[in-house]
């Protein structure tokens, strides 16, 4: 697929906190991003089984709503101890009012209900780049690291606040959102998408 400078693409997400991050991350080539909800799109129900199955529906979907190619992000955070809980359950833990708060303390619940000492946990993105015409394209990455508790942080959204990259004291919920977009895995996933694009800044 070719995106040129000025091309518009669909972000297709109702959560602002991603669609401004994926924005960040696409400002530097020159394409211009509409959020879901901006183009009043529905939100197709997310019955993949894995990250890369529910981004590729949410993409399709928007880009066969808008007309326009479309790009969907399926994330989340995957703690070992839980047995990769609550992965592609991520947002669903947060419940319909997105309370991420609950969905970090319930992660803190489960962990002391097991006392479990293993503490390590990933993210996860899958990226699906959808054309109009059908064909979708799957780009995905993977940011390694320990939780903690209580959250630190208001900067990010979601889980940041537990998560501490390897090498890193502060979470993601501390550093600087630059910090975050160049080294979490949505920047990984990124990375690919940018370089099977041919992107240029």
């Amino acid at each position: 697929m070719k995106l040129g400078r000025g091309s518009t693409l669909v972000v297709a997400s109702h959560n602002p906190g991603k669609v401004r991050e994926i924005r960040d991350l696409l400002a530097p080539f020159g394409l211009e991003t509409k959020g879901a909800a901006e183009l009043a799109l529905p939100e197709p129900e997310e019955t993949g089984t894995t990250f890369a199955a529910n981004a590729e529906l949410k993409a399709r979907a928007a880009a066969a709503a808008s007309g326009l190619p479309a790009l969907a992000d399926d994330s989340g955070l995957a703690v070992a101890a839980l047995g990769g809980a609550p992965g592609i359950y991520s947002a669903r833990w947060a419940g319909e009012k997105k309370d991420f708060k609950a969905a970090m303390a319930r992660v803190e619940r489960e962990l002391d209900a097991m006392h479990a000492l293993d503490r390590s946990a990933k993210f996860v993105c899958a990226l699906a780049l959808a054309a109009p015409q059908g064909n979708c394209e799957i780009f995905e990455g993977e940011v390694h690291g320990t939780l903690t508790f209580p959250p630190r942080g208001a900067r990010g959204f979601g889980y940041d606040p537990i998560f501490v990259a390897d090498g890193m004291t502060e979470t993601f919920g501390e550093i600087e959102p630059a910090q975050k977009h160049a080294i979490s895995h949505r920047a990984r996933a990124f990375a690919k998408l940018i370089e099977a694009l041919k992107l240029e800044s």
